[in-house]
Formats: structure tokens, sequence, C-alpha cells
């Protein structure tokens, strides 16, 4: 079974790249914007969906950067293949959800939705010259940080 993920990569106007801090069952992870593709929805409206469901933000969704083309096992579900798309997105509005200053700062709020779900997340911005495949977590998401930083799609 296939799991489609759609991520973004944002980029804001002082060179720093917005990434998810998300704790999931007991375990931490950062990573970028996004989530899993609904039937019927394309990739792109997907990922427009997925930062106004996350951040209250309306989004831009721009160049392809990378899909998966490598087997990937679902961390989470050991019976599905996880097939990543990214692009890039561009805000079309100011961020409005908070945003934090070290990973994994989550507030009260979050840490209630935690204890209802067994998932919370917050959001952060990287320097660019802080950033790289060891800002993220996810092996998929490591590839495209390297990627991004070189300047590759």
């Amino acid at each position: 079974m296939f799991n489609l993920r759609v991520y973004g990569i944002l980029i804001n106007e002082k060179k720093q790249v917005l990434v998810s801090d998300e704790f999931i069952r007991g375990s931490y992870y950062t990573k970028f914007p996004g989530g899993g593709l609904e039937f019927g929805e394309g990739t792109r409206d997907c990922l427009k969906r997925e930062f106004i469901e996350e951040m209250s933000l309306e989004v831009k969704v721009t160049d392809h950067i990378y899909t998966t083309d490598f087997f990937q096992m679902s961390a989470f579900t050991p019976d599905q293949q996880i097939i990543s798309i990214y692009y890039f997105a561009e805000p079309l509005a100011a961020i409005s959800a908070p945003l934090r200053l070290k990973p994994f700062d989550f507030d009260q709020r979050q840490m209630n939705v935690y204890e209802q779900t067994g998932e919370t997340e917050t959001f952060r911005f990287i320097d660019w010259n802080d950033f790289s495949e060891e800002s993220v977590t996810l092996p998929i998401d490591k590839v495209v940080a390297g990627m991004v930083r070189r300047g590759e799609w």
C-alpha cells in the first residue's frame, strides 16, 4: 500500500526555512509543513489545504522540487510505502500562526491537543546558515533539505 505525502518548502524574505516540530506518539520529529493526500485531491491542492489546516495560511504553490525515487517504509505503518512530493510555497499573507524560536517549544494548548490525539505540532524558522540535512528528521526530508541547500532542483 502507498501513502502519498505532499510537503512545502517555504523560505521567507530573511532567507529562513520554515519547519514543523511535531510530537507524535511519544517521539519528536522536525519536518517540512504538509501532510497526506486525500482521495480526489491534486497534490498542489493538498499542500494548500495542509497550510490552511496547520497554520491558517494561504500559500501559492510554485516549483516542484522532488518526488521520492527510492523505497521508504512508513515509520508509523510498516505495511505502507511512503511517496513524498515537495514544492516551494510562498505565503499569500503574513504568518499569523505562533512561531517558536527553539525546537519542540509546545504551549499548554498544544500539549492538550497531544493528550487528546497523540499528536501536536508547532512551527519555527531556521536561518539559512544553520539549515542542512541535519535540520530535519525524516529520511526523504533530509534528501530534499540537501537539494534545497545546494540549489539542486
